[in-house]
C-alpha cells in the first residue's frame, strides 16, 4: 500500500510565494574558510522549516548566516541501533570493511563477486540497464537485483548489499517508467507539496524494480546558465532550493524519525557543495564563490534536505578555489575541510558521503583506484564503477601502510551500516518481496506528472491573449521537439544523455503534438515539423521548438553564446516559414536553461517556456487550449531569469546590472498579455569570448600521418573507459562500443578504421598530450580541418565532429550528413573550415583538434588528419551553413 494518500496536499496553492527580489544576498561578505582548528562563536543552527499545509514553506527571505549551520536531522540516533552497529563493526576484518565502501557498476562485477569481496553497494549509471537491455522488464530489474542481494547475505557478515541508481526525474533509466518534468520545470511550480509527491511516487517506482537508493535530489543553486546540469537545478534563488530539499527527502524517504518507511528508499543531497557557482558554468570547474556565498547559496538545499533526515550526501566534481580570498579547498572529493570540518563536523551529518562516478581520480595525486586523500578528506562510499578491485586492494595496502587511519575505516563503515538499519535492509527480505516490487502501477503516476507539467508552464508572451486557445480551433503544429519525446524528456532518460531514443521506448507517454490531438481531435490538428504547410486558414500555428538532450559537461555552453538561433538554426527557420502570414503563432520552448530567444520570440504572438516536462505533454496541452484540463491556466513562475542579450550571464538578482528580459519569478497568467514588444535580435558574431591575437599560420599542422604525430595521440572513449583508451603502435583498441584497427586509405596501413558497434556512445579522438595549444593562427588563416575518410557504413544517428579546448570547452559540427551522402568504401578528402568551429571556442588552448562522436553504429576509415591554412577557402570546403 502507498504511505499517504496524495489528496492532502492539493489545498497547496498558499505554498506558493511571488519571487521577485533575492534579500537574502545583503549580508553576504566575503571571507575565507575556517579550518578545523580553529574556535569561535556558537554556529548557528537550523532545522525544520516553517509550514504552510503541512509542506515546507518557500520563504519571503532568508536570513544570512555567519557560518555554516548546526542542522537539526528529523532522522534521530537511536541508542539500539547504534550497539547494533558497533557489535557488527567489531566482527568485521579490514577487508570486509573496505568492501562496504566499495561501489561497483553492474555492468562490472557479478553476484559472485559481490559475495567474494563483501561488497556494500552497486549502482547502475545512466544508460546500463540489466542485461544491458534497454527494454529490461521490472522482472529483469528484480532478478538482477535478488541476484546480488542474495549473493550478500551468503558472506560471513552476511550484510545486505544495497543499490543505487540515478533517479533525478522518476525511475528514469528504465522502460515504461512515468518520467516527471526535470528540476528546472519543477522549481517554475513553486510548489514544496508537488515535489514531496513527487519524492514519493518516485520511490515507488524505484522499489518496483528492486533499488533501495536514489541519487537525488540535486539541490545545486545554478548562477551560470551555460552549465550543462542547469535543468538538474530547481532554481537560481536559494530559498526554493532550501524548501525543496525538504521536501524532496521526506518524499523519496518518509517522515519517520528513527526509519526510511517501508516504501520510501534512501536519498542522497547532491552535490556537496557548490556544483551550480562554477566559472562560466563549466562543468566539473572551479567555483570561486567567498565562504558567505557558499554558506548562504550554495549550501541553502543542504539545509532542507539534512533538516529532513537525508542519509546520504554525494560529494561535487568541482573545485573551491579562490585564492584573492584566501580559498584553495581544490576538488571537494579530495577536500577535508568541505567533507569532514564542514558537513560532518559543523553540520552535524551522520550518514553516509558517497563519491561521484569516479571522483576520486580527479583528485591531484590519486587515481580512479587509489585516493587515501579522499578516504582521509570523509567520503565513506567511493563509486568505482571499473576498477574496484585494484581500488579495494589499494585501499586495504593504505590501511596497512598507516596511509589511512583505522579509526578512519571505521567511522566509513559504522555510517554505512548506520544507514542500512534505518533504511530497514536487515529486516527486508529480497528485493522481488519487498512492497510494490514488480508493480505496473507502481511505475506508471502520470495524472500526478500531468499536473506537474501544468504547474511548470510558465507564460511569457501573450500578445491578443491568444492562449487559451478554442477548443474548437483548427491548429497547425510545427517544430522538432512537438513530436519527440526524446526531447521533451531531455538527458537523463532511459540513456544518460537522453540520445538514443524513439517514441517507441516510451510506451505510457504522449508528445505535445499527442495532447493537442487529445484535446482538439485529430481532424483539427495538422502536423509538420519543417513548416512545410501553409498556415493560412488555420486558427493559430503552434510551434515546438527548443533544445535537444544533454547531460553533464555535454550540455555545457561555455564560451558560447545563449542564443537559440544560433545554437538551434533549424528553428528559427520553421518559425519564418509560418510567422507574419497573417495566423498567429503561439511557441512553446522545450529545454532545460533559459536562452537568447529574441529572434523567436519576435516571431511569435504568445510563447511558453515547457522546460523538459517529461513523458506527460500532454500537460500542456492541457494549458494551450480552454477546456476541463486548462485548470485556472498558467501559473508557473521564471525559475531562472531569462537573458535580454546573447551573452549576459551570470544572470542572478543582487548581481551587478542585472536586467534581464524577465526577471527571476515572472510569469503571466490566463487573460494577461505582458508588454514584450519588438525586441532587439543583435549578436555576436564568434561567441562570447574575446577574439583576435595569434598571428597567421603559414603550415600545415600534422595530427595523424600514418601514425601519431607528436605531441598527438589517438584515443578511444566511451562509457567504458572515457577517459580514453590510448590507440596502441599497432593501430588496435577495443571497448564494447567501438573498436580501431589499421586500416588502407591511401597507402598500406595509413588510417585508422572506427567501427561503432551500435551498443552505446563512443568517440575516436586525436589530444595533444602535452597539454592545450595556441591554434588561434589557423582561424586567423581561413584554415580548415581536413582529413581522408572511407566510409564504410553510414552513420545511423547523429554523428558529430568536434574540436576541444579541455573538455568540457568544445565546439562541434553536425557531420551525420556529411558522413552519410560519402560514397560507400570510397576514399573522399574533407575539408571543414576552422570557422565552423569558432561558436564556443577558445582557440588559444586547443587540447583535442579532432574527434569523431556518434551513439550509434558507424564505420569509417581516417588518414591524413591536418590543420591547414588557406584550405578553408578552397572550392571543396563545406559550407558551415551544411553542418548544423
Amino acid at each position: 500500500m502507498a504511505r499517504r494518500s496524495l489528496a492532502w496536499s492539493r489545498a497547496r496553492r498558499s505554498t506558493v510565494v511571488a519571487l521577485t527580489s533575492l534579500t537574502l544576498l545583503a549580508g553576504a561578505a566575503q571571507a575565507a574558510p575556517s579550518t578545523a582548528g580553529q574556535h569561535g562563536p556558537r554556529p548557528p543552527e537550523v532545522g525544520k522549516p516553517s509550514m504552510d499545509h503541512g509542506c515546507a514553506r518557500i520563504e519571503k527571505s532568508l536570513p544570512t548566516l555567519s557560518d555554516f549551520p548546526k542542522v537539526k536531522s528529523n532522522m534521530e540516533q537511536n541508542p539500539r541501533d547504534e550497539r547494533r552497529v558497533a557489535e557488527l563493526l567489531s566482527k568485521m576484518t579490514l577487508a570486509e570493511k573496505v568492501g562496504q565502501m566499495t561501489q561497483p557498476e553492474i555492468a562490472a562485477i557479478t553476484p559472485d563477486e559481490v559475495k567474494q569481496y563483501s561488497i556494500g553497494s552497486v549502482l547502475n549509471g545512466g544508460g546500463s540497464w540489466p542485461g544491458k537491455d534497454k527494454h529490461a522488464t521490472p522482472q529483469a530489474w528484480l532478478a538482477a537485483a535478488d541476484s546480488y542481494w542474495q549473493a550478500s547475505v551468503e558472506t560471513r557478515t552476511k550484510i545486505p548489499v544495497i543499490w543505487g541508481i540515478d533517479a533525478v526525474h522518476g525511475n528514469n533509466n528504465v522502460y515504461g517508467a512515468t518520467v516527471f518534468p526535470h528540476n528546472i520545470g519543477l522549481g517554475a511550480a513553486q510548489d514544496p507539496c508537488l515535489i514531496r509527491d513527487i519524492g514519493e511516487a518516485t520511490a515507488e517506482q524505484i522499489r518496483a524494480t528492486g533499488q533501495d537508493w536514489a541519487f537525488a535530489p540535486t539541490l545545486a543553486v545554478v548562477q551560470d546558465d551555460r552549465w550543462g546540469r542547469t535543468y538538474e537545478g530547481f532554481s537560481e534563488d536559494p530559498r526554493i532550493t532550501r524548501a525543496y530539499g525538504y521536501e524532496a527527502v521526506r518524499g523519496l524517504q518518509g517522515n519517520s524519525s528513527r526509519r526510511i518507511d517501508e516504501d520510501g528508499v534512501i536519498a542522497t543531497a547532491k552535490h556537496f557543495i557548490g556544483d551550480g557557482g562554477t566559472i562560466k558554468g563549466q562543468d566539473q570547474g572551479v567555483n570561486p564563490s567567498s565562504k558567505a556565498d557558499m554558506i548562504n547559496i550554495h549550501g541553502q538545499g543542504y539545509y532542507g534536505a539534512l533538516a529532513a533526515g537525508a542519509q546520504t550526501v554525494m560529494a561535487s566534481f568541482n573545485s573551491w578555489t579562490n585564492t584573492d580570498l584566501g580559498i584553495n579547498e581544490g576538488k571537494m572529493h579530495g577536500s577535508k575541510e568541505a567533507l569532514d570540518t564542514i558537513l560532518k563536523n559543523k553540520m552535524g551529518f551522520d550518514g553516509v558521503v558517497v563519491s561521484d562516478w569516479n571522483g576520486i581520480g580527479q583528485v591531484p595525486g590519486c587515481t580512479n583506484a587509489s585516493c587515501a586523500q579522499a578516504i582521509n578528506a570523509g567520503l565513506d562510499v567511493i563509486m568505482v564503477p571499473n576498477d574496484w578491485k585494484a581500488f579495494i586492494t589499494n585501499t586495504v595496502a593504505q590501511v596497512e601502510g598507516g596511509q589511512i587511519a583505522m579509526s578512519r575505516i571505521d567511522d566509513a563503515v559504522t555510517r554505512i551500516l548506520r544507514v542500512k538499519v534505518r533504511a530497514g535492509i536487515f529486516e527486508a527480505p529480497k528485493p522481488s518481496l519487498r512492497e510494490h516490487a514488480g508493480s505496473t502501477k507502481a511505475l506508471e503516476a502520470r495524472k500526478l506528472a500531468r499536473e506537474a507539467v501544468r504547474e511548470s508552464q510558465v507564460l511569457l508572451k501573450n500578445n491578443n491573449k491568444l492562449l487559451p486557445l478554442s477548443s474548437r480551433a483548427k491548429v497547425l503544429v510545427v517544430g522538432k521537439s512537438a513530436d519527440s519525446l526524446e526531447n521533451q524528456t531531455g538527458g537523463w532518460t532511459l540513456s544518460w544523455q537522453g540520445t538514443g531514443n524513439t517514441n517507441a521506448d516510451f510506451p505510457n507517454g504522449t508528445s505535445i503534438l499527442g495532447g493537442l490531438k487529445e484535446q482538439l481531435g485529430d481532424a483539427n490538428v495538422t502536423f509538420s515539423a519543417t513548416g512545410d504547410v501553409d498556415p493560412k486558414g488555420f486558427d493559430a500555428v503552434i510551434a515546438v521548438i527548443g533544445e535537444t538532450p544533454y547531460a553533464e559537461g555535454v550540455g555545457d555552453l561555455t564560451r558560447r553564446t545563449l542564443e537559440a538561433a544560433k545554437l538551434y538554426p533549424q528553428d528559427l527557420a520553421v518559425l519564418d516559414k509560418v510567422s507574419g502570414k497573417g495566423t498567429p503563432v503561439a511557441t512553446v520552448y522545450v529545454g532545460g536553461r533559459p536562452l537568447y530567444a529574441n529572434k523567436e520570440l519576435n516571431r511569435s504572438d504568445a510563447f511558453v517556456a515547457a522546460w523538459l516536462p517529461g513523458t506527460e505533454g500532454g500537460g500542456v496541452a492541457d494549458l494551450l487550449v480552454r477546456g476541463r484540463d486548462n485548470n485556472g491556466g498558467y501559473t508557473g513562475k521564471l525559475p531562472y531569469s531569462w537573458p535580454k542579450s546573447a551573452c549576459q550571464t551570470p544572470l542572478n538578482p543582487g548581481t551587478e546590472g542585472y536586467d534581464p528580459l524577465f526577471k527571476l519569478g515572472y510569469g503571466l497568467r490566463n487573460g494577461q498579455t505582458g508588454s514584450v514588444g519588438v525586441l532587439d535580435e543583435t549578436s555576436p558574431e564568434f561567441g562570447c569570448s574575446p577574439s583576435g591575437g595569434g598571428g597567421n599560420a603559414t603550415e600545415d599542422l600534422e595530427i595523424f600521418n600514418r601514425t601519431d604525430v607528436a605531441p598527438y595521440k589517438s584515443y578511444i572513449g566511451s562509457p567504458e573507459n572515457w577517459g580514453g583508451t590510448e590507440i596502441g603502435p599497432d593501430g588496435t583498441a577495443s571497448h564494447a562500443e567501438l573498436n580501431v584497427v589499421q586500416a588502407d586509405v591511401n597507402v598500406q596501413q595509413d588510417g585508422l578504421k572506427a567501427t561503432w558497434t551500435g551498443t552505446g556512445p563512443g568517440q575516436l579522438y586525436m589530444q595533444n598530450s602535452t597539454g592545450p595549444s595556441d591554434l588561434r593562427g589557423y582561424l586567423n588563416a581561413e584554415g580548415a580541418l581536413v582529413f581522408d575518410v572511407i566510409v564504410n557504413a553510414a552513420p545511423v544517428n547523429r554523428t558529430v565532429l568536434s574540436v576541444h579546448c579541455v573538455y568540457p570547452c568544445f565546439s562541434e559540427v553536425n557531420a551525420t550528413k556529411l558522413f552519410t551522402d560519402l560514397p560507400i568504401g570510397v576514399k573522399s578528402t574533407v575539408k571543414i573550415p576552422i570557422s565552423c568551429f569558432a561558436t564556443g571556442m577558445d582557440f588559444e588552448n586547443v587540447n583535442t583538434p579532432f574527434l569523431v562522436y556518434t551513439d550509434a553504429a558507424f564505420s569509417a576509415s581516417f588518414a591524413n588528419v591536418k590543420w591547414s591554412p588557406q584550405a578553408g577557402k578552397d572550392p571543396d570546403a563545406k559550407a558551415c551553413s551544411d553542418l548544423t
